[in-house]
């Protein structure tokens, strides 16, 4: 049995495998201000309510776009089970070559959503992940991580949009629009962002795959997958527990 975490800007996901298969997983606010045992106690909380015994954990492996948090994290693990965890970062064994000019600066996360996209989905593949912010990662038919692009998010773009303006509503959730054109303020922008948002990763899809020169395999995670892919048939497929199968990759390839 072992721990998987994403520590995200906004959540952190927790998940537990036994063998290949992901028994449960929860999440919690990432919360810079909490401390050691407030994340532990949350955590052993859990664990209790899903009958999982911290003790048979064999190990933990961790990606995070939250550095300032990894060190405690590291000791909430250490606290509730009892084991060192391994970050995903350099010295990590990832089976991508990584193109990029000084590797070290491509995100964990981007990482880990490509060790499993080009093991479940093949290459050459181009990796959507619609969180905080919105990011690109192309894999060529050699298995090599290319590059990509890096977005502000569609939820930080909407907080921003409403907190720089006098007069425009917070809108809480994206939404089906009821058209492009939108006939009242909250109408257009629900609009915007949405229609906006697709004919942005539209236009991004078609632009890297041309520059790439290849046909790839299109795949989207993250909380706005699914309604970007109900828009855009360019989109081939939907995985939300992307990451998940990725540190999963990852602990078995560096622990064995």
């Amino acid at each position: 049995m072992h721990v998987v975490v994403d520590i995200g800007n906004t959540k952190i996901a927790m998940g537990v495998y036994l063998g290949d298969s992901l028994t449960c997983h929860w999440t919690m606010k990432t919360d810079r201000m909490k401390t050691v045992d407030e994340y532990a106690l949350f955590i052993s909380q859990m664990c209790a309510s899903k009958q999982i015994d911290p003790l048979q954990v064999e190990g933990i492996m961790i990606c995070s776009v939250v550095p300032e948090i990894d060190r405690k994290l590291a000791h909430v693990m250490q606290q509730c089970f009892r084991k060192e965890a391994l970050f995903v970062g350099p010295g990590v064994k990832t089976g991508l070559n990584i193109l990029y000019e000084n590797p070290r600066e491509v995100g964990a996360d981007r990482i880990t959503n490509a060790v499993a996209g080009v093991a479940y989905y093949g290459s050459p593949l181009l990796v959507i992940d619609f969180g905080t912010a919105t990011t690109y990662c192309y894999i060529n038919a050699k298995k090599q991580y290319v590059g990509g692009a890096i977005l502000p998010g569609i939820d930080i773009s909407m907080d921003s949009l409403h907190a720089r303006t006098s007069k425009l509503p917070q809108v809480d959730t994206l939404g089906k629009a009821r058209s492009v054109i939108g006939k009242s303020t909250i109408q257009a922008i629900q609009s915007g962002y949405l229609y906006g948002f697709v004919s942005q990763t539209e236009g991004m899809i078609t632009r890297m795959l041309k520059e790439a020169g290849e046909q790839a395999f299109v795949l989207a995670t993250g909380p706005h997958a699914m309604l970007m892919k109900e828009e855009l048939p360019s989109i081939h497929a939907v995985d939300d527990y992307l990451t998940f199968k990725g540190l999963h990759l990852l602990f078995t390839r560096n622990h064995t």
